[in-house]
């Protein structure tokens, strides 16, 4: 199939483009580039997908290796998307960019709206012009919010997010089933748990503290360590959203608009993820104890029940082994 991929050089997005590929589709990828984190990971992922950044230009096409096609394009730009999706009239589009980042949100509002509700309407409104067979788009756990009814379910309230990002995703999700009820355009949203692995994100709490401890450095652990997350390695996921694909929601089965978490079912508490990651770096971290920050919820866990009895997911990748392969991609990235 041709699938369009957005946020294509960030830490899903990638994984999700080497995986289609793999499987033999035809995939256009689309990033901005932005410099919300070191914008020199993006390029390094880019190259693995034979994009060099010596020939980015903002705007322009590029071949990669077979089968792929880069956009360096911004989801803001509603013009040059609808020329974009009349250009490659995509079958499939997974939305994979946004603007993340819990605790980013707090500081810099501004930018969760602009990408994450005007971006995303640009999405729609170009599926609507140019109807797609399946949209699968990233929302996010934080629509949870201060929920206590563990484990998660897609059925729970999800009104009363604590963050302006959850706010944003959840906000997503309304604005998708809006456009689903009136254009009958497919759509699956993915409320993913805590993603980590190789090529990650530096600004998630795994790879700044594997930044930290590498530098000698004391490590925030908020709420004094009493956290809990559903850590789900990055290849559980896409096999989770490759499972969906091909699988799009049916009109004579219900609505054409569902939500879906994908997670790992096992929350993991906090301490016990920073002794596995000192482990494999051999470095014991300096621990700096904190109290909880406004917009962090104490525990998350994904009940995947129904993404299993859609698509069979079972996760395979347990902590043990997520942690040593990020680390061991951690230590030959930055040469160490």
């Amino acid at each position: 199939m041709k699938i369009l991929v957005t946020g294509s050089a960030g830490f899903i997005g990638f994984h999700m483009c080497n995986a289609l590929l793999a499987a033999g589709h035809e995939v256009y990828g689309l990033d901005n580039l932005n410099a919300y984190y070191d914008v020199r990971l993006k390029y390094a992922r880019l190259a693995q997908l034979g994009i060099h950044q010596s020939k980015l230009i903002e705007g322009k096409a590029l071949s990669g290796k077979e089968g792929f096609t880069f956009y360096y394009l911004d989801l803001m730009d509603s013009a040059r998307m609808m020329e974009l999706f009349a250009e490659i009239r995509p079958e499939v589009v997974v939305h994979l960019a946004a603007q993340a980042g819990v605790r980013h949100s707090i500081h810099h509002p501004q930018s969760f709206i602009d990408s994450n509700l005007q971006g995303f309407f640009n999405i729609l409104e170009a599926c609507r012009k140019y109807p797609v067979s399946h949209l699968v788009y990233a929302s996010s756990s934080s629509v949870y919010g201060s929920n206590t009814d563990i484990p998660f379910k897609e059925s729970d309230r999800t009104d009363h997010p604590v963050s302006l990002y959850g706010a944003t995703k959840k906000a997503g999700e309304v604005i998708a089933h809006s456009y689903v009820s009136l254009y009958g355009i497919p759509a699956t949203g993915l409320r993913f748990f805590t993603v980590y692995g190789p090529w990650g994100r530096p600004d998630m709490a795994y790879f700044k503290f594997a930044n930290l401890i590498m530098q000698n450095e004391s490590i925030d652990v908020y709420n004094d360590g009493h956290m809990e997350r559903d850590f789900t390695y990055v290849d559980d996921i896409i096999n989770g959203i490759m499972g969906l694909i091909s699988n799009p929601p049916q009109k004579e089965k219900g609505d054409l608009h569902r939500v879906v978490n994908i997670g790992r079912s096992q929350p993991v508490n906090l301490l016990t993820f920073i002794e596995t990651l000192e482990k494999y770096l051999k470095t014991e971290a300096k621990k700096n104890f904190m109290p909880i920050q406004p917009g962090d919820v104490p525990s998350t866990w994904a009940d995947t029940s129904q993404l299993q009895s859609i698509t069979g997911y079972a996760p395979k990748v347990d902590l043990e082994d997520g942690i040593r392969n990020f680390v061991e991609w951690y230590v030959a990235y930055n040469q160490l």
